[in-house]
């Protein structure tokens, strides 16, 4: 094992934080994405939290979109949780969106 390999990294390697033109900082892709891929965990039911979810670092800095380049896909096995795959192919440098659904009243 390297000395890298053993560092806890909140994003895939692929991914990073940076300013956003839609809302504070946004995730951003560093390389091409391919459509339907699935990008990981972003919300983990909890009774306790605001709304019932608990957000991971992947689902802290999505931006909302009309027009989002991904989508989120509830998986209810060992309970709810929320997982962000891309909705089309994706180019390196564009920020990831999603529409926001889940906190509407």
């Amino acid at each position: 094992m390297t000395v890298t390999e053993d560092k806890y990294r909140p994003l895939p390697d692929y991914l990073t934080i940076k300013p956003s033109e839609i809302e504070g900082l946004g995730l951003f892709t560093l390389k091409d994405l391919e459509e339907d891929k699935s990008l990981g965990m972003t919300h983990l039911y909890r009774h306790s939290e605001p709304n019932h979810y608990l957000r991971t670092p992947l689902g802290g800095f999505i931006n909302h979109s009309k027009e989002p380049n991904c989508h989120l896909v509830t998986v209810t096995s060992f309970g709810p949780r929320k997982f962000l795959y891309t909705k089309r192919k994706i180019k390196a440098g564009e920020e990831l969106t999603v529409k926001y659904t889940m906190y509407e009243v």
